[in-house]
């Protein structure tokens, strides 16, 4: 990203970089990463996300910081009550777009948008490009550079790909039984939500005795 003319000590900070993401699991985790790669400079974040109380967040954003990441429902939220201004923006980034698309949140998204000078860097990461994504990185992107890590929808040959289609009341109870009848020994589980992550493995854990000769962390 391109950086700024280094901030007058008399100045007041204003929000110069804008990072969306899906989740506040995500908001809390780039706020860990800004906060280690900014450790040496002079730069002030910080992060809000709903389902806690604001008060601590409107009283950090009023004590003005450089860098925002947000999830884009509580930032709009914020922004209605004139908490914050958006207005000197100079980079944006939207952090796993795909999955912002997935939860509705393309009309936040545009308000967003709207809210931001027309003079700005744009950044936008999806693990998928899809139609949609296209149509959205097309509609405020200004010749955009397109960055691959791997060609389209492509596998790697050596993972072994299984669908199974089952009710969600179900999926617990057939993970089990793969891992059990499979003895596999260690195993990556992906869910759509934290609280989801943590359930699934108070499931699974009461089947210790199905699975003795696994560790569960």
């Amino acid at each position: 990203m391109s950086c700024s003319p280094k901030r007058p000590a008399t100045k007041r900070r204003v929000i110069r970089s804008l990072i969306l993401t899906p989740t506040r699991e995500l908001a809390a985790q780039i706020k860990q990463n800004v906060d280690e790669y900014s450790h040496f400079v002079d730069i002030k974040s910080t992060v809000i996300f709903g389902g806690v109380n604001a008060n601590p967040q409107i009283k950090t954003l009023r004590s003005g910081v450089d860098i925002l990441i947000a999830t884009p429902g509580r930032l709009l939220d914020l922004h209605g009550q004139r908490v914050l201004s958006l207005s000197e923006v100079e980079i944006l980034v939207l952090d796993e777009a795909d999955r912002m698309l997935d939860m509705g949140f393309l009309r936040d998204i545009r308000r967003i948008l709207d809210l931001l000078p027309t003079k700005r860097q744009n950044l936008l990461f999806s693990a998928t490009f899809s139609k949609e994504i296209k149509h959205l990185a097309n509609s405020f992107l200004d010749r955009p550079v397109l960055v691959e890590a791997t060609p389209e929808n492509t596998t790697v040959e050596k993972i072994d790909q299984r669908v199974y289609r089952v009710d969600q009341s179900k999926k617990t109870s057939l993970i089990t039984k793969l891992i059990s009848e499979g003895e596999w020994s260690q195993v990556l589980i992906f869910t759509s939500y934290q609280t989801r992550s943590q359930s699934t493995l108070s499931k699974i854990g009461k089947s210790r005795h199905q699975l003795s000769s696994h560790t569960w962390q």
